[in-house]
């Protein structure tokens, strides 16, 4: 995961979100999952052994790799990086992957799209115009009034 994070950051790539993966059935990635066994060649008890990620500590872990971006994951990354002998990513230079200071953060994490998002005020359409979702209905505003009806719009 070190490996992909530092791929990321060099390729300039920043993971929004990540997933968890849980299997489900009939699906190859849960054989694998439940065998530990590399399903795509013959699995017998010889085959190749593939590593699976079980328990909070690591997934946490390989999240905040994907995510080395955001300061809340920096410590448990400096802690990782530190324990692996890799302290030389540690640093403020552009091949370092985390660095050396931390910004106060209170723990929470907004969204890059919902940040750089505005929502366009729509302007009264054409008489007889349908409006949808796709050509220019008013956002839904939840526990408020409802938004003002353009459909029934008529000019003075």
């Amino acid at each position: 995961m070190m490996n992909l994070a530092i791929w990321l950051k060099k390729n300039g790539f920043r993971a929004d979100q990540v997933q968890t993966f849980y299997p489900s059935p009939m699906a190859t990635a849960t054989a694998m999952y439940h065998s530990g066994r590399n399903p795509l060649r013959k699995v017998t008890r010889d085959s190749e052994a593939v590593d699976i990620v079980r328990g909070d500590k690591r997934r946490r872990l390989h999240k905040a790799f994907l995510r080395y971006h955001d300061p809340n994951n920096w410590p448990l990354l400096r802690e990782a990086l530190k324990s692996m002998g890799r302290a030389d990513l540690i640093g403020n230079g552009k091949h370092h992957l985390i660095p050396t200071f931390q910004p106060s953060t209170d723990g929470s994490y907004v969204s890059a799209r919902r940040k750089n998002s505005t929502v366009a005020i729509p302007k009264a359409p054409k008489p007889g115009l349908v409006l949808t979702q796709h050509t220019g209905l008013p956002p839904r505003v939840s526990g408020k009034a409802p938004a003002k009806n353009f459909n029934n719009h008529r000019p003075r």
